[in-house]
């Protein structure tokens, strides 16, 4: 496979400036953050193709393929999209990384701006518009998982309740005082001591709405993108959240993050 014909870089028109808009934009959407890697395509409100695998094969081996694939049997070149919308994390390091050095390779060639997501703000995302509290929680390893609370507020507006943060199950529980809903791949971690500790409290979707979606990524960026909204390519970075192990071992005194 010829990863450049299949993105169509050989036709790649010179785009317009980022600040001009139509009313109905293309936008794929990334997510590399954990071990199920997505790609979705939507024109506007409408999914196109979307792309799931959840082997054990890296997204290095991947991305790019699934990328190609999407966009050659939607009939699209890389120059027929608006813009990318990307998975910031938190989640997996190594694949934030693929993701963010991919997207920014890609953003550069095709002249297409990126929107940056959370992979929290996806998970929620998913659920649809619900009166409970929303709490997707992502395997953060060390006995920990990443996690923020969510809720549908007037004209089925989803606000963020709460930081970004990295924390223990036990310290995630005793948070809980109403029914809330799971979700993510930490589900699958502590589903289990969910259930135990917070009985009817603790409500899970199905399954397959536990890793995020390449449409989610992309209708979320889309918002953005329609707002002006977009990543500076030389500078962004991924959300971490918590410190990597380089920063644990030379910056022991280093406090564990929590965004706003």
């Amino acid at each position: 496979m010829v990863i450049g014909d299949y993105l169509g870089f050989a036709c790649l028109p010179v785009d317009r400036e980022f600040g001009y808009w139509n009313l109905k934009m293309k936008v794929l959407g990334i997510d590399t953050s954990t071990s199920c890697g997505s790609v979705g395509l939507i024109d506007d409100e409408s999914i196109i193709s979307e792309y799931l695998l959840n082997i054990p094969v890296t997204h290095s081996e991947r991305l790019l393929g699934a990328i190609g694939l999407i966009l050659k049997e939607a009939r699209f070149a890389v120059g027929d999209l608006d813009g990318w919308a990307l998975s910031l994390g938190p989640g997996s390091f190594t694949g934030l990384r693929i993701g963010v050095s991919t997207v920014k390779g890609l953003a550069l060639a095709s002249r297409k701006p990126v929107a940056g997501v959370s992979t929290l703000d996806v998970l929620a995302y998913q659920i649809s518009s619900t009166p409970y509290l929303i709490c997707p929680i992502l395997d953060a390893r060390k006995g920990e998982v990443y996690t923020a609370f969510y809720r549908y507020g007037e004209g089925n507006d989803l606000k963020r309740q709460s930081v970004y943060q990295a924390i223990k199950p036990e310290e995630l529980v005793g948070k809980i005082q109403e029914r809330t809903i799971f979700i993510g791949d930490g589900v699958r971690t502590y589903g289990d001591y969910l259930r135990n500790f917070l009985s009817s409290l603790a409500l899970f979707p199905p399954n397959q709405l536990n890793v995020p979606h390449g449409s989610g990524v992309a209708k979320l960026g889309l918002e953005l993108l329609r707002k002006g909204e977009h990543l500076d390519l030389a500078t962004f970075t991924p959300l971490y959240v918590r410190p990597s192990e380089a920063e644990i071992k030379f910056l022991p005194t280093k406090s564990k993050t929590a965004l706003p």
